[in-house]
């Protein structure tokens, strides 16, 4: 006969935060805590197990500890309502049955996930410009050694790699430096429109390379935010580099700085040949970038975008992207107005 929970097994069920669900020799539901009840909502006492826990090798797992065997840990995956991943714990309970105690790793699978990806894509991006520097430098020291035309193309070439890998390996520590700072919120009072007028300034060789014109839409009046002055010189610099690299070639880039009740508003507007809708939602993922419709080749490291959706997290703003295949593209950056002093 199985026998009842005791009083202080339902006090310990009570008090752990996991979800934890005990069960008779027969593999019928003896009892369970709150959590459990909010994670399956058909749970009921006397009820047998499967009716609530649809996972075969779970059910298995407790078929095998109550026959006698010892604790196991596997993996238990929810789909609805929204996907989670559990490490089950099944352990059996002297004269009781087994006690099942799910614990969330949903978040540690998806930073180990994170990660891997990240590994994975800086290894490619940094895999090819060493490709082109091995090859240069055994062309070097082959068949072009007395070459002085071939060996002034080469070193060109491998200069070009060489700053192309220093790009990726800055924007990947500026990534980092701004994820380890994310829980603190900035508190500068700085101007936005003088930030946006050294970020211009930076960019105009840049933009003379492309013959592109770049207008400033904002007048001398401050728009104060809080915030880290030299994340926003290098949001503003990520966003019209982009637009610049992206737009049409002997075009225009404007910046505005709007000011709103309680906010303060920046779009940078190219009129390039638009991005495609379904690249949008993907833009900012760390070395996502979308297909070039002008013919001038993908460039840039991928992390940009990256980048400046974590500044903006870090500050409490928030980015929207509009754009139309052939109409040019428009990214939109809305952060709180300084309180005033």
């Amino acid at each position: 006969m199985p026998q009842p929970v005791s009083a202080p097994l339902s006090d310990l069920l009570a008090a752990l935060s996991d979800p934890a669900i005990v069960v008779d020799v027969e593999a019928g539901i003896a009892a369970y805590n709150r959590p459990a009840e909010t994670l399956f909502t058909g749970l009921k006492a006397q009820e047998t197990l499967s009716l609530a826990l649809r996972d075969p090798d779970a059910l298995a797992g407790v078929a095998g500890v109550l026959a006698g065997g010892e604790a196991v840990e596997l993996e238990h995956v929810r789909h609805a309502p929204d996907a989670r991943v559990f490490l089950l714990r099944i352990a059996p309970l002297r004269d009781i049955g087994a006690l099942l105690l799910f614990r969330d790793v949903s978040e540690a699978r998806r930073i180990e996930k994170m990660r891997v990806d990240f590994v994975a894509n800086a290894s490619h991006e940094l895999r090819t410009p060493l490709a082109a520097l091995i090859g240069a430098v055994d062309t070097l020291l082959g068949p072009a050694r007395n070459d002085a035309a071939a060996q002034t193309t080469f070193l060109a070439m491998m200069r070009e790699q060489a700053q192309r890998m220093r790009r990726l390996v800055d924007d990947l520590l500026s990534l980092s430096r701004i994820e380890s700072k994310g829980a603190v919120v900035p508190s500068d009072r700085i101007d936005l429109v003088a930030v946006a007028n050294e970020a211009c300034d930076m960019l105009s060789g840049l933009a003379a390379e492309h013959s592109t014109m770049i207008e400033r839409r904002f007048g001398a009046e401050p728009a104060l935010i809080l915030g880290d002055r030299d994340e926003m010189v290098r949001l503003l610099e990520n966003l019209i580099e982009n637009a610049i690299r992206h737009g049409r070639l002997g075009g225009r880039v404007a910046i505005a700085v709007t000011r709103g009740a309680g906010s303060v508003d920046l779009a940078v507007t190219d009129d390039g040949p638009g991005i495609a809708p379904r690249h949008i939602p993907r833009l900012t993922e760390r070395f996502y970038r979308a297909e070039p419709r002008d013919g001038r080749g993908r460039t840039g490291t991928g992390l940009g975008l990256a980048i400046v959706k974590h500044i903006l997290q870090r500050h409490r703003g928030r980015l929207s992207i509009e754009s139309e295949v052939g109409q040019g593209s428009t990214f939109r950056v809305r952060l709180p107005a300084a309180p005033e002093a």
